[in-house]
């Protein structure tokens, strides 16, 4: 269950406890538990209003224990219960209301519109075009371009998974320093590279018989997923020599 500490700082004005965090301090505390997140993501979260950090009068983003504690909720929920941020903002919305709310996760969509189950297991979630092209705040070209050089793809539905949002966040973020789509292509086949060689390593225990073993498969993906994320970054950083904050 979600608790909150009570009376914390107010968000949205000046910090001036010293007790307040930078937005890399922030960083390193999560990456134990989720080595994938990146400054981008925590900004990105911010700007769908999942966070409201504290801003010192020079503008400078300060977070309290709540806003770290807010944030792995949320981090959590997106990577255990595939859940889209809409519905995770609600629900820990609710939950700091005091209100009484089971846990929900994404199944099917009709007619445009997201159904809400709670199922024995999650099922991946999935936003519709409309919805990832307001999260993301981006045109139909812009989109249409993407696509075409397989940064986004859509499911043969329509549909795409929630996880694009992430994608189309972060080509934004690349794209205010000169990086276009079309240089993105290389990181697109690195990316599917490294999804190949741990499909590999976990496709025998996906074919078990046995469910417990194709649930260790999920989790065994999972784990090596996270190491090959911090291979890469650390791989970057040692071919540019510089250290991430």
């Amino acid at each position: 269950m979600l608790q909150t500490p009570s009376g914390g700082a107010g968000h949205g004005t000046a910090a001036t406890d010293s007790g307040l965090m930078s937005i890399g301090t922030v960083l390193n505390v999560l990456r134990d538990e989720f080595p994938e997140v990146t400054i981008s993501k925590i900004r990105f979260l911010e700007s769908e209003g999942l966070i409201e950090p504290q801003r010192t009068p020079s503008g400078y983003r300060k977070f309290s224990d709540r806003d770290v504690e807010r944030l792995g909720h949320v981090l959590r929920m997106q990577r255990d219960h595939y859940l889209p941020l809409k519905v995770i903002k609600e629900h820990l919305d609710a939950m700091e209301r005091g209100e009484a709310v089971a846990l929900p996760t994404v199944g099917r969509q009709r007619d445009g519109e997201t159904v809400l189950e709670v199922p024995e297991a999650p099922t991946a979630a999935r936003i519709g075009r409309a919805e990832l092209l307001a999260a993301a705040e981006i045109g139909e070209a812009e989109l249409a371009e993407w696509e075409s050089y397989g940064l986004i793809t859509p499911f043969p539905d329509g549909a795409y998974d929630a996880e694009a949002v992430t994608v189309a966040a972060l080509v934004v973020e690349l794209g205010r320093f000169g990086i276009e789509p079309r240089h993105l292509r290389a990181m697109k086949a690195a990316a599917d590279r490294e999804a190949g060689l741990v499909d590999q390593v976990v496709a025998p225990l996906k074919r078990h018989r046995n469910p417990q073993t194709r649930a260790h498969a999920e989790a065994r993906a999972k784990e090596l997923a996270g190491l090959t994320v911090k291979l890469h970054t650390a791989l970057v950083q040692t071919a540019l020599g510089v250290r991430l904050p």
